[in-house]
């Protein structure tokens, strides 16, 4: 008989039974990994919690020394903008008010640490702001915005409509500013006490780029003329340290002027000093504080930085030098090893005469190499097919000199001539603005479109370009023919890893506290002695002192030293004029200036090789500018102004930021040559009006050819004496449709005539 099973059921929940007894399948240890003991538990989790406390007092550690160092006595003043969003707001009577309660809370506010910006309530507009302020305000969200607040002037008295208005005018404006920006009414005193009380303990942000190097913001300039250097004098500084320390040894730049050195740095007695008892005679005895010197430093010669701006190039580096021992040697070696070639020679003729006779052989080995192997020279450089027409072009040698003159790039002569404006008359001035205009718009119809000469040969016209058949993956060698100015600039092995020993190096110098003897601490009043100033921008410093703000700033190790700079840019969309490629612009990159003449280039991620483009043109796609200039280190916001002949005020052109360093990154100028086609059969067609002769087919036969309806195809032969050729493509050919052959040369920008505006 068969055994009789007992079925066990799953017992009902009872309602008064434990958690831990309706877990057990949980928590059982039969056929599962056992956990650690509790203590062991209990051990990682007091570390972690131990981490934890010790993280969040580093925190607080960090943030009331910044809260001590930025709101202490010992600190710099902090510096207030008011700036208004519309050109009938009156700062006049707010800012007597905010003095006033500047001096009531003991506050010193004198580049901003905030900005407050003014809005007007009476104004019959939905967006309370005009043209030229949101013009402003988007170039200082380019730069980067400090802590911001914004006051509404003109508010109705009656509490109703006065909450309704300023609800309505922050509504409007929030898109404008950062989230954490303020709406506050300053039309009494009362209400700006609102506001004072709020920016006493607020703790102020700055842009990142502002708090990585030291600056000064001159309150006083003067000059020391010295009469061993004519043309030249000691430029005074007087102003609060901000940001960081500034050793005497470092660099320092003048905004507009240029780089140069300190020749000694003086502490002086702070002329504002936040003290009850010294407050009602501070503001009369600023001069005798001035004059007090707490502490002086000079540079030691060892330890300064030297200020080196171009490299100086030897012109007989590249020449060829009398070969050594061991050259000789290895010549000897390698024509004892190589096999010398059989050449036929007339009857009589001495080894000595046979020396001198030229092989014609190769050439006529690459002649005819030349018909047999169209597949595999469709990637080579044009640059090398001279070697196989020698035959056919045997004066093109000889015309080197000239050729050089005729091959001068169009978009070059034309910067050069913009350069005489001044010259002409209103009329010449208008009828080129015009031509720039239609040029522009022809460059945005159709793009690096060239046109054949018909009296010069094509072969030599476009000498110096060549065919390229993938920008990715096609090879260039980046020292290849390199132009002159490159032997002017400067370039890293690695460029990160020096970044990244400069930054550390001035963090180190930034947590050491008292153990060097050169550095001046954050929050001081000093004056500084910048030595080797022109004289004339001394002179415009000094005259301008009250109405703009002067700027020095110390400068990194390696950053006045020149190098090729590339940015990503948009051009502005306030700004209609063209932008041509080499014109003369102003780039405002941090706190410094300088001039240049930039090449644009499409901004790509895929190819390590880019088109230049002959204008900037607005789009939604950010555009490569490379730009001789002194080499910057961290990331900076880029301000780019065109100075026009007819106008004294420079307008904003560009906005974009600093991409990198990298003097190697080739730029390719691209131009297409256009044929149309006279026969079609199916995949082969008869094309003509890219060429005039045969010979230029012949040169130009290793370049791939394309149509605008994407067909790929090369060059066969040429067809009768006036430049058709006979071309095979990858697919059917319509009849509408036209080949263009792109051909390339690398494009360098263009070294400015002056580095800085010199106050422009």
């Amino acid at each position: 008989m068969g055994r009789s099973g007992v079925q066990n059921n799953k017992a009902h929940k009872n309602r008064f039974s434990s958690k831990s007894s309706r877990n057990l399948h949980k928590t059982s240890l039969q056929g599962r990994i056992c956990k650690p003991d509790g203590n062991q538990l209990k051990g990682a989790k007091a570390a972690r919690i131990q981490h934890g406390k010790m993280l969040r007092e580093q925190k607080r550690a960090a943030f009331l020394k910044e809260k001590r160092a930025s709101g202490g006595l010992t600190s710099a003043p902090r510096v207030i903008v008011l700036f208004p969003l519309f050109a009938s707001v009156d700062l006049n009577s707010l800012g007597e008010d905010v003095s006033n309660l500047l001096s009531e809370y003991k506050l010193r506010a004198t580049v901003a640490d905030l900005i407050a910006f003014v809005s007007s309530a009476k104004e019959n507009t939905s967006s309370f702001i005009d043209s030229f302020g949101s013009q402003c305000l988007s170039v200082l969200r380019t730069i980067g915005l400090p802590s911001t607040a914004v006051f509404i002037r003109d508010l109705p008295s009656g509490l109703k409509m006065k909450n309704v208005l300023r609800k309505t005018c922050a509504s409007h404006l929030a898109s404008e500013f950062p989230k954490d920006c303020e709406f506050y009414p300053a039309d009494t005193r009362d209400e700006l006490r609102k506001f004072m009380r709020l920016f006493k303990e607020q703790r102020l942000s700055i842009p990142h780029w502002r708090s990585q190097r030291p600056y000064v913001v001159a309150q006083k300039v003067g000059m020391l003329v010295d009469d061993k250097s004519p043309g030249e004098c000691t430029l005074l500084l007087s102003g609060y340290l901000r940001a960081r320390k500034l050793s005497v040894n470092q660099l320092v730049h003048v905004t507009g002027v240029g780089d140069f050195q300190l020749s000694q740095v003086e502490v002086l007695k702070d002329p504002y000093p936040v003290n009850e008892r010294k407050k009602h005679n501070s503001m009369e005895l600023d001069d005798s504080h001035d004059e007090e010197v707490l502490r002086s430093l000079v540079p030691d010669p060892m330890r300064q930085e030297p200020l080196v701006v171009e490299n100086t190039p030897d012109p007989l580096a590249g020449e060829q030098t009398w070969p050594t021992e061991a050259e000789m040697a290895e010549a000897d070696r390698n024509q004892k090893q190589g096999k010398p070639k059989k050449k036929s020679l007339p009857q009589g003729t001495s080894a000595y005469q046979a020396a001198w006779i030229v092989d014609k052989i190769d050439e006529e080995d690459s002649d005819n190499g030349d018909s047999h192997d169209d597949d595999d020279d469709d990637d080579m450089a044009l640059d090398r097919g001279q070697d196989h027409y020698s035959n056919q072009d045997q004066d093109f040698e000889d015309d080197k000199e000239t050729l050089y003159v005729q091959d001068m790039d169009d978009e070059t002569h034309n910067d050069s001539e913009m350069m005489d404006d001044e010259n002409l008359t209103r009329e010449q001035y208008e009828d080129k603005i015009k031509k720039i205009k239609e040029a522009h718009a022809e460059d945005e119809e159709f793009p690096d479109e060239v046109e054949t000469p018909i009296d010069q040969p094509a072969r030599k016209r476009f000498a110096k370009y060549r065919g390229v058949k993938s920008l990715r993956t096609s090879s260039w060698d980046p020292n290849e023919s390199l132009p002159q100015d490159y032997a002017r600039i400067f370039a890293f092995d690695n460029f990160a890893r020096t970044r990244k020993l400069v930054v550390k190096q001035a963090l180190k110098m930034e947590e050491e506290e008292e153990s060097r003897d050169d550095c001046v601490p954050t929050g001081s009043y000093v004056r500084l002695h910048i030595k080797g100033v022109p004289l004339v921008a001394a002179f415009k410093l000094s005259s301008i002192v009250s109405t703009k703000p002067i700027i020095a700033f110390g400068l990194l190790q390696h950053e006045s030293k020149m190098s090729v700079l590339h940015f990503s840019l948009k051009k502005y969309d306030g700004y209609e004029d063209p932008i041509k490629t080499k014109e003369e612009l102003v780039f405002h990159v941090g706190f410094r200036q300088f001039v240049a003449r930039p090449v644009f280039s499409t901004d790509s991620l895929r190819a390590d090789k880019l088109k230049m483009g002959r204008f900037l043109h607005p789009g939604p796609g950010p555009t490569l500018a490379s730009v001789y200039g002194p080499i910057s280190f961290s990331s900076l916001p880029l301000v780019v102004l065109k100075i026009s002949e007819r106008s004294y005020a420079p307008a904003v052109a560009a906005l974009g930021t600093l991409k990198s360093i990298e003097p190697n990154k080739i730029i390719l100028k691209q131009i297409v040559l256009t044929g149309y086609l006279q026969r079609v059969s199916k995949m082969k067609a008869s094309v003509r009006y890219m060429f005039h002769n045969p010979e230029d087919v012949r040169w130009f036969k290793p370049v791939e050819v394309e149509t605008k309806c994407g067909r790929r195809g090369r060059v066969k032969e040429p067809l009768g004496t006036h430049g058709a050729m006979k071309c095979i493509f990858n697919g059917v050919v319509q009849q509408h449709d036209v080949v263009c052959m792109k051909l390339y040369k690398r494009a360098y920008p263009k070294w400015p005539e002056r580095i800085y505006p010199q106050l422009l």
